[in-house]
């Protein structure tokens, strides 16, 4: 019987389908969708561990964080979920009260191992990531096979057409956003095609969304039409690689 339960806070649907069938193995879990349902929740009930996205609608994870630690709603501990890999950052987040940070792409043994070493309190080995550098590839082999670790082939390939669905509405989105010049309201859209395409091993896509997001934080508007056409050439590559898959397509 499961007696940990973790509050999974993420306002993106698809990552926390695959947080939910990773963390299920060994924990009971709840879901909120942005930090105002998180903090409603912890009132209403325990939770023995949260994990907070930090970029939501209506609140965002540092600001119920900040709530949180000042309505002493809770002593478990939160872990920050981000699509950072910069040092600098870490740091700051765990400056603001928060106990770990987990970066995406998640690793799923990673994952686990961070969450149970804050969960569990007799397991005392903190795990050591040291591979923050990412293939420009279709997708990572390794991270499905991790993946499968946790879902069956037909969730994953349910998992995947999901995220090439919303991938494609996305750029839809951001296409008509460029045609009307309203080039700073790209960054929430990339922000979320980061996510996904990190969490499920689409490197390509992840890669070139990354830079595209950073260029569109940092105002430089005159490689949008390029930065999206190079994510919607890597998209069809997915799309195309995701068939050859063999242990996909048995």
């Amino acid at each position: 019987m499961k007696s940990k339960k973790v509050l999974i806070v993420d306002d993106n649907a698809l990552n926390r389908r695959v947080f939910e069938h990773i963390i299920g193995q060994l924990y009971e879990y709840d879901i909120a969708e942005n930090g105002k349902i998180a903090i409603d929740k912890l009132i209403e009930g325990h939770y023995d561990l949260i994990l907070m996205d930090i970029q939501m609608p209506v609140m965002d994870g540092i600001s119920a964080l900040k709530k949180i630690i000042n309505d002493q709603l809770t002593k478990s501990p939160i872990i920050a979920i981000s699509a950072y890999a910069d040092h600098n950052d870490k740091e700051f987040f765990l400056s603001t009260g928060f106990k770990d940070f987990i970066s995406k792409p998640i690793k799923p043994k990673l994952f686990l191992e961070t969450i149970s070493f804050h969960i569990d309190k007799q397991k005392n080995k903190y795990p050591c990531d040291t591979d923050v550098c990412y293939e420009d590839i279709d997708i990572d082999l390794e991270s499905l096979k991790k993946l499968l670790k946790y879902n069956t082939v037909e969730n994953i390939k349910t998992i995947y057409d999901e995220f090439i669905d919303e991938t494609e509405g996305l750029l839809s989105e951001i296409k008509e956003l460029i045609n009307h010049q309203a080039f700073k309201n790209i960054g929430d859209k990339l922000h979320i095609i980061k996510g996904n395409s990190g969490t499920l091993g689409a490197l390509k896509i992840f890669n070139s969304s990354k830079q595209f997001e950073k260029n569109i934080k940092n105002e430089i508007f005159e490689n949008t039409l390029k930065d999206y056409l190079t994510l919607n050439d890597n998209l069809d590559s997915f799309k195309k690689h995701i068939q050859t898959i063999q242990i996909l397509n048995p």
